[in-house]
């Protein structure tokens, strides 16, 4: 081997495969070898104490780009997530939704020198029907976005076109990401709390039961099974909704489970004491530790298949305009996720090789970005997250650099911090601060793009 553009050395190498002392070796924006070699290198980065991880992967973020960008846009939240070692996110705004081909490569277009790290583009189910769902997938889709229930202003999808969608695009290998509450029981609870005029905090799991999620969850389960296809449940927020999908996945449906920190960390009471500030849906559920605990043991042992920010931020004002009802759902995260995780890996919650699975490896899998993104062997992209295990920190409003300024997690201390961010060998940040800009970033074409023969196997133009 000739010399190389970078070595990271002395660190501790994490990826879900396990961890090793090791060294890094990147050329053109590559992994090109991993171990102790005697090449030169343009730059050598001193990695003694740290921890090296694959750039972590968030599989679902809001940055309303375009679409309402007083709430993200994606220069704003792309700096964010390099700052917090995201070097990928999938994206879908429920602004501006994606239904159609056309529609996508628009906004591919758009966002060319708007993101400061790589992305790919969720779409939604189309009110088109399964036509539009096909020709979407082709374009380049990541996955293809399901509501149950009618949310952000997003219609519900019927089990009839879902069913027939699914059996289309299960040969092709689409992955169908679905926000499961029900619709009949979800309005039925709204009616009933308008009726008897309630808006206080209280209001939301009321509103958004935990019967909705259980019987929506059921129902994709039955589809999935029928029709094979690859289905993914975001932002699982019980235990039992998880059991739910394992048991669906023991029956042979391709079937997996998202949570996010929301769902292991915050309490259900919490919406009833702080209002719009824990508006969210599915809301938190836990009741007790035993409950929280009992969601980190399911992310131990594999049954939730990954974790995401499912970052959908509102301003601190804009949680505060109008009543319950009015006020936008959705929690900022993108700032936080990567430091609760590492948190809860230093603390032994998780070990750091479930880490790197949790947030890198497998919704880099789940969503056709492997072995590009979530690892770091050679062949790889070169995106890496410095972590320094010594470091302790309070989580603060004044730290958020996404556009809504503050964090349900404030005054939290957590252990370790994220020192630098590579993406393709190249910093994005250091110390706190982005180091690149917009532009830096490139859309990854989705698989259905691939099999067309448009991009290759890393989702990159032929």
């Amino acid at each position: 081997m000739g010399g190389v553009d970078l070595i990271v050395r002395g660190g501790r190498v994490v990826c879900d495969t396990g961890e090793m002392e090791a060294d890094l070796y990147v050329a053109g924006g590559r992994i090109v070898a991993v171990g102790q070699l005697d090449v030169p290198a343009r730059e050598v980065v001193d990695a003694g104490g740290l921890l090296v991880f694959p750039g972590f992967v968030d599989a679902h973020v809001h940055f309303m780009d375009p679409g309402d960008p007083s709430r993200e846009d994606f220069p704003t939240g792309s700096s964010a997530a390099a700052v917090a070692g995201v070097t990928t996110v999938i994206e879908h705004t429920h602004a501006s939704p994606v239904h159609t081909g056309s529609q996508l490569q628009e906004k591919a277009r758009y966002l060319r020198g708007r993101s400061v790290i790589d992305f790919a583009c969720a779409a939604h189910f189309s009110p088109g029907g399964p036509d539009d769902v096909a020709d979407v997938w082709r374009a380049g889709a990541a996955c293809i976005k399901v509501f149950t229930c009618t949310t952000h202003g997003i219609r519900a999808v019927e089990p009839g076109p879902l069913l027939e969608a699914m059996r289309r695009l299960q040969p092709r290998g689409a992955t169908f990401l679905v926000h499961a509450e029900d619709e009949a029981i979800t309005r039925w609870a709204e009616q009933a709390l308008r009726a008897a005029r309630r808006d206080d905090g209280g209001v939301i799991p009321e509103w958004r039961h935990p019967v909705a999620e259980r019987v929506a969850v059921s129902a994709v389960g039955w589809l999935a099974e029928a029709s094979g296809a690859r289905v993914v449940v975001a932002h699982c927020s019980h235990p039992e909704v998880v059991d739910t999908i394992a048991a669906f996945r023991a029956r042979g449906a391709r079937m997996w489970a998202e949570t996010c920190p929301q769902y292991l960390l915050l309490r259900e009471d919490e919406a009833v004491q702080l209002g719009a500030f824990r508006k969210f849906t599915p809301p938190a559920r836990a009741r007790s530790e035993a409950d929280l605990e009992r969601m980190w043991q399911l992310v131990r042992d594999g049954q939730i298949a990954y974790v995401a920010s499912d970052h959908a931020p509102a301003t601190r004002a804009q949680k505060r305009e109008g009543s319950i009802w009015d006020v936008h759902f959705g929690l900022p995260g993108i700032d936080t996720t990567s430091a609760l995780l590492i948190d809860a890996a230093l603390e032994g919650r998780i070990s750091p090789t479930r880490l790197a699975e949790l947030y890198a490896a497998a919704p880099a899998r789940l969503y056709g970005l492997y072995p590009r993104k979530g690892t770091l062997r050679p062949g790889s992209d070169a995106d890496l997250v410095l972590v320094d295990p010594s470091a302790r920190r309070v989580l603060r409003d004044e730290d958020v650099l996404s556009r809504a300024g503050w964090t349900p997690y404030h005054g939290r201390l957590v252990k370790g911090a994220v020192v630098a961010t590579y993406l393709r060998g190249r910093k994005v940040a250091e110390g706190g601060r982005p180091n690149a800009p917009p532009g830096t970033g490139e859309w990854i074409p989705g698989p259905g793009a691939r099999a067309r023969g448009e991009v290759d196997d890393g989702g990159r133009p032929r």
